[in-house]
């Protein structure tokens, strides 16, 4: 009549629906977690341009969370340098940033997802990820520091 379908819920006749419109059924929970994705993240990418633009008013704290061999060979000038196996034992160094927005950077911005979790558990608000990570940043001949 309207379109609607109705389901009887008695004798077993769920089951047959869900059987029948399996294809469907599946179509429309992946449509609904495509959706519901970026909100679900754990990480939010930071631009490079916002992050300089954040880095220049002087009220964001960076973390590095790159092996120490790797922050050697270049950083963003100011950055805190936590390895990402350590991060967990170090949140307490940590705690003074807390109420202002922290970029987190690793070599290509995959491990930052991990450190980016460690801080929301941890209290921390405002936490982003470098796009692309510090491999980025230097390709696009943005300034680092040794």
């Amino acid at each position: 009549m309207y379109g609607f379908v109705i389901v009887d819920f008695q004798q077993g006749k769920f089951v047959n629906f869900i059987f029948d419109n399996i294809f469907l059924i599946c179509i429309a929970l992946f449509s609904a977690g495509s959706l519901l994705m970026p909100y679900l993240r754990q990480s939010a990418n930071i631009s490079h341009l916002d992050a300089t633009k954040m880095i220049n008013k002087g009220k964001v704290a960076i973390l590095d969370i790159r092996d120490l061999s790797e922050f050697r060979t270049g950083h963003l000038r100011n950055s805190l340098h936590i390895p990402l196996s350590e991060l967990p034992n170090k949140l307490a160094k940590l705690e003074k940033f807390q109420s202002q927005p922290v970029i987190v950077v690793c070599k290509s911005g995959t491990r930052s997802s991990t450190a980016i979790s460690q801080l929301k558990q941890a209290g921390f608000k405002e936490v982003y990820n470098l796009e692309g990570g510090i491999e980025s940043w230097q390709q696009k001949g943005l300034p680092t520091t040794m």
